[in-house]
């Protein structure tokens, strides 16, 4: 629980690093948010009617190669607009600056003038820093709405403008330049520039208020503080614009019948484009590269600056705009938040892989938004920052999940690698609550084993000696129990305790642990082989319930069990000396594990422990069950223990038993000859023998009594 608040501290800090740098805005972001409403106009432009009334006369590479090199004498151009108001063009901008005197001919602008005055002709100027500031008069009327929308728009300072004398014939005037950088890809463009006599509009706004012969234009401010702009009017066309009367540009690509060469106006058969003409507001500019008047459109394609006004004059024509309103930046915080809380629980809750499908699923449904946005009502909502949040937010919080459990993965390596074989340690790790502090009681089998006369091993041998003695027997019993997938429990001096079942679960345990101790007892044999100095060990096993899991406290604890059936696997691995046997199970034990096979060997007095436990010797595996040897020798073992518990010791049965013990397990002949000597651990014999009373005057059965009849088989 605590981790999971941590991860999820930790995810709302990234949440909130994300909202922050969203609000700061910087460049990148700004960049890589623009490029992405670029996709979306490539993926789907803007479509218009075939017969929209616009038109570009384009003083192309052709009719540079017919008529000479740019700049053309005036005499030219004034005859391209006279030709134009012959064809009844409704207003003719010049996308050309005028503000130098012809050279050739002092007259030539006089006469340049009065063509311009003969038509309803617009002039341009271009933003110039190291130009003057504008001294021509707005041609068009200005009336405001809110306190002063002015102050938003975008100062022109200095500029290059016509000619006070064209200046003065021409119908309007308006400014050529496509945004305040001048630079870059045409996403903008300025629907008013301010100046000290007012305010100038853009030249594709003024050819429109020139060809509906409307005087004045009408800035609407915003209504709650009257400093922004929200849209700018001529005549009854709205154009809704930015804060700063900014139009954000929506791009198409223009049909070819859009641009006419100047050499076909310029031609005798010019009266032919008349039905191209007449009625139309005609734009005058170039597409020739030479002319250094080429900007990147969001299309991803160089465009002729003309054909923005053009492209501005389309959209406004056709009402067909793209929308960034204020409230929108506060949604996409507001959805930012909401997303990137909904991919941190995901991988707190559920996990990276979980966490995975959720933040695709939010990408997605970002993005699709966005798209449907644009799509439908032209509403700009950014789809990239929400993808970067998501990548961020999942990648944060996948990293921190993989990074704790990698270290828990360390931790329960570093504390059980050694201790339990590698499929339940990865059990273990697929399964960390199988660790939790405070455990859980379940079925478990114990395991006790123990070094035999260890204090006079210690005695003849130096601490090095010992060191290296005891290590090379635990490696040899360790890897036996890891093997049967047992949990190495703890080592203790010359002790090993192990139990089954936990922490994973283990189907057959009691069988596991069985052949773990005869395993253990087959490799100290192999230790001991050729040594004189040989060690011995007892085993003892127990079946039962016990409490499982992390002891101790929450810095410091480990894995362990413990209750009474601890103590009885201990206290029977205490008893293996005067029984006689190297390895001793429960009752519960072998009933648990009957592929194995196991002799009776009466009830022990359990040091410590109120009453007596029956007890097994676990004298080999299957093969040994199923063989005939052993088969005889528990016949006769049986018989000698009932003979036994009759009262009576037969000499003959013993030693017979004894003999067949050497062909199933020689280390039986130690039990048989210490059985003499445990009569009281068959009480219903030593009463007997003793007293003469009978084996059925004993009272109770169960743990702790001796049953009335006891079925040593």
């Amino acid at each position: 629980m605590g981790r999971r608040l941590a991860a999820l501290t930790l995810g709302l800090l990234v949440i909130l690093g994300l909202l922050a740098l969203r609000l700061i805005d910087p460049y990148s972001v700004q960049v890589v948010r623009e490029t992405s409403f670029d996709v979306f106009q490539q993926l789907r432009p803007r479509s218009a009617p075939a017969d929209l009334p616009v038109r570009i006369i384009d003083i192309d590479e052709t009719s540079l190669a017919e008529v000479g090199q740019w700049p053309w004498p005036r005499e030219t151009l004034g005859r391209l607009s006279e030709r134009l108001t012959e064809l009844g063009a409704a207003a003719i901008a010049f996308d050309i600056l005028f503000s130098e005197a012809e050279r050739a001919s002092g007259i030539a602008d006089e006469n340049f003038a009065k063509t311009l005055a003969a038509g309803r002709t617009i002039l341009g100027l271009a933003q110039n820093g190291s130009a003057l500031p504008v001294t021509a008069p707005p041609k068009a009327g200005l009336a405001t709405t809110g306190s002063d929308p002015l102050t938003a728009v975008p100062e022109l300072g200095g500029a290059a403008q016509p000619l006070p004398i064209l200046a003065q014939a021409a119908s309007g005037l308006g400014v050529a330049s496509l945004d305040r950088q001048g630079a870059g890809v045409a996403r903008r463009l300025p629907l008013l520039w301010r100046v000290d006599s007012g305010a100038l509009p853009t030249l594709s706004v003024e050819a429109l208020r020139v060809a509906m012969d409307v005087p004045t234009l009408v800035i609407i401010g915003d209504t709650v503080d009257g400093r922004t702009v929200e849209a700018v009017r001529v005549g009854d066309i709205a154009i809704p614009t930015g804060p700063t009367g900014d139009l954000r540009l929506y791009y198409r690509e223009l049909p070819p019948e859009t641009y006419i060469p100047a050499t076909d106006l310029l031609g005798e058969d010019y009266a032919a484009l008349a039905p191209l003409i007449s009625g139309h507001i005609v734009f005058i500019g170039s597409s020739a590269s030479g002319l250094n008047d080429i900007r990147i459109s969001p299309l991803g394609v160089p465009v002729p600056g003309v054909s923005i006004h053009l492209q501005a004059l389309e959209q406004i024509l056709t009402q067909t705009f793209l929308d960034r309103a204020d409230w929108v930046s506060g949604l996409e915080l507001l959805l930012l938040a909401a997303s990137g809380l909904i991919i941190v629980l995901a991988v707190v809750v559920s996990g990276p892989l979980v966490g995975l499908g959720v933040s695709l699923a939010v990408a997605a449904a970002s993005v699709s938004f966005s798209w449907w946005s644009f799509a439908n009502p032209g509403l700009l909502i950014d789809p990239s920052y929400p993808l970067f949040a998501a990548l961020v937010s999942y990648a944060t919080m996948a990293f921190l999940r993989f990074t704790v459990t990698d270290l828990d993965r360390r931790r329960i390596r570093r504390a059980f690698g050694y201790y339990v074989e590698p499929s339940v340690l990865t059990q273990i790790e697929a399964d960390q609550s199988l660790l939790r502090l405070g455990g859980n009681v379940r079925e478990l089998t114990v395991m006790f084993s123990d070094v035999r006369n260890f204090s006079a091993l210690a005695e003849r041998t130096t601490p090095d000696q010992l060191v290296s003695i005891l290590n090379g027997l635990f490696a040899a019993l360790g890897g036996a129990i890891i093997r049967h997938r047992g949990t190495i429990d703890k080592f203790m001096g010359d002790s090993v305790m192990a139990f089954w079942n936990a922490p994973a679960e283990e189907k057959d345990h009691a069988l596991l642990a069985g052949e773990a101790a005869l395993a253990m007892r087959a490799a100290l044999r192999d230790l001991n082989r050729g040594s004189d100095d040989p060690i011995h060990i007892g085993i003892g096993i127990a079946t039962g319930p016990a409490l499982v899991g992390n002891m101790g406290f929450e810095k410091r604890f480990d894995y362990s069990c413990v209750g009474d059936t601890v103590n009885v696997a201990s206290r029977i691995e205490g008893a293996c000396k005067s029984v006689g046997y190297s390895i001793l199970a429960t009752a519960e034990m072998a009933a648990e594990a009957q592929n194995l096979a196991f002799l009776d060997a009466g009830w022990v007095e359990l040091k410590g422990m109120s009453g007596r436990e029956p007890i097994k010797l676990l004298v080999g595996g299957e093969a040994v069950k199923s063989s005939a040897a052993f088969e005889a020798l528990l016949t006769s073992h049986t018989e000698l223990l009932s003979a036994l518990t009759s009262g009576v010791l037969d000499d003959a049965l013993l030693q017979h038993c004894r003999a067949l013990a050497e062909k199933v397990e020689p280390e039986l002949a130690q039990f048989y000859a210490c059985l003499p000597t445990r009569l009281a651990d068959f009480p219903a014999a030593e009463a007997n023998l003793v007293s003469g009373a009978r084996l059925g005057d004993e009272p109770d059965a169960g743990r702790g009594n001796v049953p009335a009849h006891q079925d040593f088989r």
